[in-house]
């Protein structure tokens, strides 16, 4: 396929990314996450100050935030307590900054999700990129649409959040270090590190590490993984063992020091006794005493203080991967995760075509029992350090959070595919391969907009997917603005909520909202009343706790005796109430 029309193809796919996750956030509202992460980046970018939402590195947020600047009359409400006094007071604050300062708050909302659009379509584009480069052109435009038409990636990408962020600082890194060990193993003069060429490179490799470390905390992965892939290259490449680990310490030197000046931007005007007293309350529950005393100690000490701030988050990530999460699971409730949860997760909630593509690729490279190349072997290595730290981990609330390992499985499963359309029988593949491209089409295209509670027809489609699992796997409080629509297309002026996510229930539904919570008596309904439960908060009451559960549960079984009178974009169950 020439290479002209190869790319006006990849330019159609990534605009029509572009335009769908554009038009289909319309009417979402504000996510779980996002009520911390965009008024956090604006308080980073406007007051140098990141006492908020430090487990999470600043890159992402800090983007989000950008459009924001441009917003005339944004009222920053730096005297209450959620900024002035409390620890890491985001989601207070968060409601305040963008629902009770008299700002716009959908203006702020809207404009912040379009830079998540563009890492979205970069993202995109690398995808493209590297499976063309690496693979060919119809491997690059099979990836392209693999990713184009991935529901994970249209949900998330839209949103104020750092997965997709994640995603592309994992693949733009990995894609850049294999290029900077290429060019400095090209020959001997590059081997020695002296040409501009392999300079270059190695310091491309080393700034886009860093930016992926600010990015998201998770990506600390991509130490082990070019670790192993500077030992693979060494031994299958290169032969030269102080070379390539010279480049491999270059690319880590850089990334570090790029993180100073990201962090100090934003520690500028935080008080070193602020940050310091934050900090040892932050990590005054975690495992290993030196490494948080130390943290603490590095947070009051002016050349230290933006490594310290990146080492809190990290600390804080690292804890609360182990402490874990209450979240419901196929009719169960536990805050400490299940092993099967990310395994069934990822099949129910990505298409069964890229499944079946995915099974034909392993089947065809075991049937072709050859050594696989360097780049093979970088992108597996990825996927596996990346499943196995995630299988290890008890922070179960979402698919998004395999999310970095997409790109890779994409282009991976693209590259095999493609490798097979050969003969005999390539009429047959050929029709076979449409076929599946056409059943991702109608599947993914078919729960527009809501691709969030994307789950494929094993699970029964997003309208089941909530006996599966919910939170952020398909109920984030996307659809509260949905709700108000639907009670003014129905006249109801007054419906009870228990509400999940990141949205303030009064701002949108006003007069009409009136409060209720999971254990609270039913009989307090009034009869004939309506009453609305997000999904997430609907199965938590629900499922049955897990050995080791204390906390309340089992105070929505009561709704099991009522059908829902509407499902508002699968996330909130709306009952009418006849006691």
């Amino acid at each position: 396929m020439p290479n002209r029309l190869t790319n006006l193809i990849a330019a159609g796919l990534l605009i029509f990314v572009f335009l769908i996750t554009v038009f289909s956030m319309k009417d979402d509202s504000l996510t779980m996450d996002e009520l911390a992460h965009l008024p956090a980046g604006y308080s980073y970018l406007t007051q140098k100050d990141m006492r908020l939402n430090p487990e999470h590195p600043p890159l992402i947020k800090d983007l989000a935030a950008i459009p924001l600047l441009f917003i005339p009359n944004i009222n920053f409400p730096s005297d209450i307590k959620a900024w002035k006094t409390d620890i890491n007071g985001q989601w207070d604050f968060g409601n305040a900054f963008l629902f009770h300062s008299d700002n716009p708050a959908e203006k702020m909302i809207f404009w912040g999700r379009i830079p998540m659009i563009l890492i979205l379509i970069l993202l995109g584009f690398y995808v493209f990129k590297a499976a063309k480069e690496f693979f060919g052109n119809k491997a690059g435009l099979l990836a392209l649409f693999l990713f184009s038409f991935s529901p994970t990636f249209l949900a998330h990408g839209r949103l104020v959040t750092t997965d997709v962020g994640a995603a592309a600082g994992a693949l733009i890194a990995t894609y850049y270090f294999i290029k900077a060990l290429g060019s400095a193993g090209a020959s001997t003069e590059l081997s020695r590190m002296s040409s501009p060429q392999a300079k270059k490179s190695i310091i491309k490799a080393g700034v886009v590490f860093g930016l992926a470390e600010l990015a998201k905390f998770s990506l600390i992965l991509l130490i082990p993984l070019f670790f192993l892939l500077a030992l693979v290259w060494w031994l299958t490449k290169s032969g030269k063992l102080f070379s390539t680990f010279k480049i491999l310490i270059l690319v880590f030197t850089i990334g570090f020091l790029t993180l100073w000046p990201v962090y100090q931007y934003h520690t500028w005007n935080y008080p070193g006794q602020r940050q310091a007293q934050d900090t040892k309350l932050l990590l005054s529950s975690f495992g290993s005493r030196p490494l948080a005393d130390s943290v603490a100690w590095m947070a009051d000490k002016p050349i230290l203080r933006p490594y310290a701030q990146y080492f809190l988050g990290l600390s804080m990530v690292l804890q609360r991967a182990v402490g874990g999460n209450t979240t419901y699971f196929m009719g169960e409730v536990s805050a400490s995760g299940w092993k099967t949860y990310f395994p069934i997760v990822y099949f129910i909630k990505e298409t069964l075509a890229f499944h079946i593509l995915t099974i034909i690729a392993i089947l065809y490279a075991i049937w072709l029992r050859k050594k696989p190349s360097f780049v093979v072997i970088a992108l597996l290595s990825f996927i596996a350090i990346y499943w196995f730290f995630s299988l290890k981990s008890n922070l179960n609330i979402g698919v998004r959070h395999l999310l970095p390992t997409f790109p890779f499985a994409i282009i991976l499963v693209s590259a095999m595919i493609v490798k097979l359309l050969k003969k005999p029988y390539l009429k047959i593949k050929y029709v076979i391969l449409c076929g599946l491209i056409l059943w991702q089409i109608i599947s993914v295209i078919s729960v527009y907009p809501s691709f969030l509670a994307y789950f494929n027809e094993a699970a029964g489609g997003p309208d089941k997917g909530h006996l599966y699992t919910v939170d952020s796997n398909m109920d984030w409080g996307q659809d509260l603005q949905r709700l108000n629509q639907w009670l003014e297309k129905n006249n109801i002026n007054k419906i009870y909520l228990d509400y999940f996510g990141g949205s303030d229930t009064k701002y949108y539904l006003k007069e009409k909202y009136a409060q209720w919570w999971g254990d609270r008596d039913k009989k307090e309904l009034p009869q004939g009343s309506y009453l609305a439960v997000s999904a997430t908060f609907l199965q938590g009451g629900r499922g049955k706790p897990v050995q080791g559960f204390t906390s309340s549960s089992g105070f929505y079984n009561w709704l099991d005796d009522y059908e829902p009178v509407a499902k508002i974009g699968y996330s909130i169950f709306v009952y009418k109430i006849d006691n």
